[in-house]
């Protein structure tokens, strides 16, 4: 596992610092839990903002539900 200095805002040490006393978690576990939890989010947003500028710049071709279903014959 590797270290990392993390400056936190105040208010977001004190809650965090609160969280931790309440439950006898340690600060460090409630950081980890947040990163993970929305590290996915962070890389999904990503994905599809390079997707969309592919799309805009042309480099990337779209097609419709309905066609790519009958392609796989998958048609209703």
């Amino acid at each position: 596992m590797s270290a990392v200095s993390l400056r936190l805002p105040d208010d977001v040490s004190q809650r965090l610092q609160r969280l931790a006393q309440l439950t006898g978690r340690s600060k460090t576990f409630y950081m980890i839990e947040a990163i993970r939890d929305h590290l996915d989010d962070l890389e999904d947003l990503y994905l599809a903002e390079q997707r969309l500028a592919d799309i805009q710049s042309g480099q990337t071709q779209t097609i419709a539900l309905e066609e790519l279903m009958k392609l796989h014959d998958m048609e209703d």
